[in-house]
Order: structure tokens, then C-alpha cells, then sequence
């Protein structure tokens, strides 16, 4: 392979929620990019599993386990990455859940735990990387960072049913353009991704009576989770004067 077809040689990435779907097929896109990959989830078994995938590849791993809910976790997380892999130079904040369903009478646990996974464990995550990233963007070869945060459609508009989902996603869309207006000027880039229907294990935590209705509503060709890693390896290997904000990515017969 070229030096330059590994435009991540030398790099460090962190990838979120990397124990299965978009997290694990991103751990691989940006691995066969040349970037050495921290793992992050709280399935210890799942991250060795996509570890040993990549290091049978020839690429450098390393498992770490957290809870991004705990902002002790992430702090740690982070740490871990820089200590063990010697920098960071990429935050992929990809963890997060979809509990759906009427707000009338809803699980107010579903709520709480959706908050917590997908806007506070992104913003302790996001705290914790900054100032790696931003002294990445000062002192790396290739002269910039990225921090990616993984939205949805359901960061766009609104359904019925997705009332509190919809609200924790808009918060990351929200967040991601008030950060990157505040640090753009220091060269960390702030990417939004926002997949429609992607046929990953997402749905599959949702109660039975919503995961029927979630299979009668998307039943067309998903997205698989390599089309999003695609998107994420496109965004943070640009040079350096291209900074991608927002990409949305729908399967064809979505609406």
C-alpha cells in the first residue's frame, strides 16, 4: 500500500461504541487508512474480538473498556488511548442508543438512558479529547484533528414516536456547530454524521411491540454499517484546508 493510500499513518483514533456495528466497521476503515485504534465499549469480549481482527490485519489496537455514561470512564478512556497509542488525533463519538415509542406513558428509564449515552457520554468524551486534539492539530504531521459525532436522520426533523430520541440527537447536531464554530480556527474539524435505516443491532433494544413497528417501517434495503465507516474515513482524510460538517446518508428507498 502507498504512503498515500494510509493518509492516517501516524495517527491515533478513538472510536466509541467500537464493540459492534458502525464502531467496529469504522475501527476497520480507518485502520486500513494507516491510523492505530483505541477501542472503546463496554463489552470487553466484542472489543477483543475486533481487536484481533485488525491486529491479524497488521494493525495496531488496543481494548479498552468503559462506560461513557461515567465521565470517570471517559476520562479514563481517554487517557488510556493517549498513554497507550502516544496521541490522539481522532474522536469518533459513535456509542449511543434508540429507544422509540409514544411519550404517553413512556419508560422514563428509556429516556434517561438515551440521554446519558447519546448527549452526555458524546460531551464527557468530547471534553476529555479536546485538548489531545487540539494539540494534535499543533504538533502532527498532518497539521489538523477531527472529532466526528454520529447523529441520525432523526437529528433532522422529527416523527411521532421519536419524541425523545429525536431530542437527543438534535442536541448532538446542535452541539457539533457551536463547537466547531468555537475551534475551527485551531484546525479540529467537528463532523456530523447522520444515518438513516443502517442494519446494525440498534433497533434490537427496543421493546417488542416498538421493534415490530420499527421492522414494519423500515422494511426496504438498510444501509450497512461499511457505508457509514465509508462517510467517516472520507470526512477525517481530507487535507487539511477541507473541513466536511455535516453528511447525510440515506439508503435509497428511504423516505
Amino acid at each position: 500500500m502507498t504512503l498515500s493510500s494510509r493518509p492516517l499513518a501516524d495517527t491515533v483514533a478513538l472510536i466509541t461504541g467500537a464493540s459492534s456495528g458502525i464502531g467496529a466497521a469504522t475501527a476497520v476503515s480507518l485502520a486500513g487508512l494507516g491510523a492505530k485504534v483505541a477501542l472503546v465499549a463496554r463489552r470487553t469480549d466484542r472489543l477483543n474480538e475486533v481487536a484481533a481482527r485488525l491486529r491479524a490485519d497488521g494493525a495496531t489496537a488496543a481494548v479498552i473498556t468503559a462506560d461513557v455514561t461515567s465521565q470517570s470512564d471517559a476520562d479514563k478512556a481517554v487517557a488510556e488511548a493517549a498513554s497507550e497509542l502516544g496521541r490522539l488525533d481522532v474522536l469518533v463519538n459513535n456509542a449511543g442508543v434508540m429507544l422509540l415509542g409514544p411519550v404517553i406513558d413512556a419508560p422514563v428509564e428509556e429516556w434517561e438512558r438515551m440521554v446519558q449515552i447519546n448527549l452526555l457520554g458524546l460531551l464527557y468524551c468530547t471534553h476529555a479529547a479536546l485538548p489531545h486534539l487540539l494539540r494534535a492539530a499543533e504538533d502532527s504531521a498532518r497539521q489538523v484533528a477531527d472529532l466526528v459525532n454520529i447523529s441520525s436522520v432523526a437529528g433532522r426533523e422529527t416523527r411521532n414516536g421519536s419524541g425523545v430520541y429525536n431530542a437527543t440527537k438534535h442536541g448532538v447536531g446542535a452541539f457539533s456547530d457551536a463547537l466547531r464554530k468555537e475551534i475551527t480556527t485551531c484546525h479540529v474539524r467537528v463532523s456530523l454524521i447522520e444515518p438513516g435505516a443502517v442494519d446494525t443491532e440498534l433497533a434490537s433494544h427496543n421493546r417488542p411491540e416498538i421493534l415490530a413497528g420499527i421492522r414494519q417501517r423500515f422494511a426496504i434495503e438498510r444501509l450497512r454499517a461499511e457505508d457509514i465507516a465509508d462517510a467517516i474515513a472520507y470526512v477525517v482524510s481530507r487535507p487539511r484546508h477541507v473541513a466536511i460538517n455535516e453528511v447525510l446518508v440515506r439508503p435509497t428507498e428511504q423516505e
